[in-house]
């Protein structure tokens, strides 16, 4: 499934000609994304807005490539849908817009704020005892901004075992390295010391994915720190700064499609 949503994001990416899109961002979630949607999360494309499905928030929504891809695999988002990626008007930008029809649960664009949502989803869920997850992906990069630290001390708090925080840890954002622009490193133990259920791993591996979400925490948050490599899959994206927002070129694609394909076979 990952696979092939590599293959549809970088089509889109592809028509959507000197705009760009944000292929490395994309490319390093795809595996989460994949197991989320295709395996983990409790979600029926026939009833949308069904109160008890399970809630998922892209924090760093410029990766939306990636959800728009794995909403498109589980039947919410159809092709025709898809081919209007950036067009005037188009319900599928490059951030995402909240429309529930379409599996959007949220509006994104600025950073640090989809956690504080994540939260309040998660606490209405326990209020009115609801059994439904919320996931939010959030970026390393993104970290930098401190309103993710007093959301997930408020989740911490609040007790909230439903609430699942991914954070993408591919070590690059726009400016550069993470570690250089604003070192956020012992993850891990940052957030332990919030009192939060927390596995570090390879965020790119499937199996390892599927094991830590079937895991439930104890009256506490559960923490995801998924080790990954920005731009995944396509040799020239791989661990480059300049990919975290790109247009290509028609060698460029060529080559990532030959790759990706590879890949898939």
């Amino acid at each position: 499934m990952a696979k092939r949503m590599r293959l549809t994001a970088l089509d889109m990416a592809w028509k959507s000609g000197k705009k760009g899109a944000h292929l490395g961002p994309a490319f390093s979630c795809m595996e989460i994304m994949a197991v989320l949607y295709g395996n983990v999360m409790n979600l029926d494309s026939d009833t949308p807005e069904d109160a008890g499905r399970d809630r998922f928030i892209s924090s760093k929504a410029h990766s939306v490539l990636a959800q728009y891809t794995a909403l498109h695999e589980i039947g919410y988002i159809s092709d025709q849908e898809l081919d209007t990626f950036q067009d005037n008007d188009t319900l599928f930008g490059g951030h995402p817009v909240l429309n529930l029809e379409h599996g959007m649960e949220y509006t994104g664009g600025s950073l640090g704020m989809a956690l504080s949502v994540g939260v309040g989803m998660a606490l209405d869920a326990k209020r009115k005892k609801r059994t439904n997850r919320v996931f939010i992906l959030l970026g390393d990069g993104e970290l930098d901004e401190g309103s993710n630290w007093e959301a997930v001390m408020s989740a911490a708090h609040f007790k909230l075992d439903n609430l699942i925080i991914i954070v993408d840890k591919n070590g690059l954002q726009y400016d550069g390295p993470t570690e250089i622009i604003m070192n956020t490193d012992c993850l891990r133990q940052k957030f332990e010391a919030f009192r939060c259920k927390t596995d570090v791993m390879d965020g790119h591996d499937v199996g390892a994915l599927l094991k830590v979400f079937q895991q439930n925490s104890e009256n506490c948050p559960q923490v995801v720190i998924a080790e990954t490599v920005k731009g995944k899959g396509v040799s020239f994206m791989e661990n480059v700064r300049e990919w975290h927002h790109a247009a290509l070129s028609q060698k460029q694609y060529e080559q990532a499609l030959q790759e990706i394909r590879g890949e898939q076979q």
